[in-house]
């Protein structure tokens, strides 16, 4: 759903959107088990910038609902999650803040977007909230034991009979340093 500047200028959008299933692409990573739901609305902000120089920012509130499963980042068992988000954003024209020198930015900056052309597309939006909502790393269970490095096996399934203590011969020089240290 495209929600173009030109429209805003008559009217708030309301949006009550569903989006299925492989419709909003979250990346190899992330499988959405059921619809992602999405409520809110979108509104023109004219920011004054003096004369005769207005940027019309696009302010998005809303919330956004889904069930996503990912892979365990020891085991790559699959791990559910819900996402239940609210947000209140602001999206600027890209360029519009484009300075010739370098310049610092304060915290407020870091919470703007920008949008390209006659508008934002609805979905990036709602991609980006519900990957912010996501563990970078997340575990199946607190004590995951993970994968055997050597022969791949599920360690919370199964044990399996690989050496425990291969040593990589890289190291080797290392340790008969380290074995004369300790003499």
């Amino acid at each position: 759903m495209l929600i173009r500047v030109r429209d805003l200028e008559l009217q708030n959008l309301e949006f009550d959107e569903s989006f299925q299933p492989g419709a909003i692409e979250f990346g190899p990573d992330f499988r959405q088990t059921g619809p992602l739901l999405s409520k809110g609305r979108a509104e023109l902000i004219v920011e004054h910038r003096g004369h005769k120089e207005n940027v019309e920012d696009i302010r998005l509130v809303g919330k956004v609902e889904v069930h996503l499963e990912f892979g365990c980042a020891r085991c790559l068992e699959p791990v559910e999650q819900d996402v239940n988000r609210a947000f209140d954003l602001i999206y600027r024209p890209l360029g519009v803040d484009r300075r010739a020198d370098e310049a610092s930015i304060s915290e407020a900056d870091t919470e703007i977007g920008y949008y390209q052309g006659e508008g934002l597309l609805l979905e990036d939006a709602l991609r980006e909230q519900v990957l912010l909502e996501t563990p970078v790393r997340a575990l199946c269970r607190e004590d995951c034991k993970g994968l055997c490095p050597h022969c791949g096996r599920n360690l919370n399934v199964e044990q399996c009979h690989c050496e425990q203590h291969l040593s990589d011969p890289r190291w080797e020089a290392l340790n008969e340093i380290k074995k004369k240290l300790q003499s």
